[in-house]
């Protein structure tokens, strides 16, 4: 049996391009969350590999969208090694079923996780510029100083 998986990150996205993709190759059940993939609880990935058996095949459209590192990406499509069941990804034509197969998705693995980190450093150096220019980040102050100074005051 063939299973899909899609996933969007946000109640304001919808995965409608994800599943039209997976019904196109075949997939008989999808499964769908809409939660971060750096979150390792979801619930619709959970039931999947629950209901995995021996020959299922798991298709997802991008392997990002099963997981956002490495180390979950791996550990996940070796859950599915577990159960005896294959892992695919349409976008990286991707199929674990097969030794070149597996050899190209601990390829993409690596560079995906790469990519990520590459970009977790450019945030960084960004920021520390963006800092040593005089900028403050984050959210601006909820109460003025005078209005903190009452609230000091009525709580005194």
């Amino acid at each position: 049996m063939i299973l899909g998986y899609a996933r969007v990150s946000t109640d304001q996205q919808n995965p409608a391009a994800q599943t039209d993709a997976l019904k196109a190759v075949g997939a008989e059940r999808i499964f769908t969350d809409k939660i971060s993939g750096a979150k390792r609880m979801r619930p619709d990935l959970d039931r999947m590999l629950d209901q995995l058996r021996p020959g299922d095949v798991v298709v997802v459209t991008k392997y990002d969208r099963l997981a956002r590192s490495l180390r979950d990406l791996l550990d996940l499509v070796e859950m599915i090694k577990e159960r005896e069941a294959g892992f695919r990804s349409l976008a990286e034509d991707i199929d674990t079923t097969t030794p070149a197969g597996r050899l190209a998705f601990h390829v993409f693995a690596s560079i995906a996780q790469f990519e990520r980190e590459r970009i977790a450093e450019r945030t960084k150096e960004g920021l520390q510029a963006a800092r040593a220019r005089g900028r403050v980040g984050g959210r601006p102050p909820a109460l003025t100083q005078a209005q903190k100074t009452e609230v000091r005051h009525m709580r005194d």
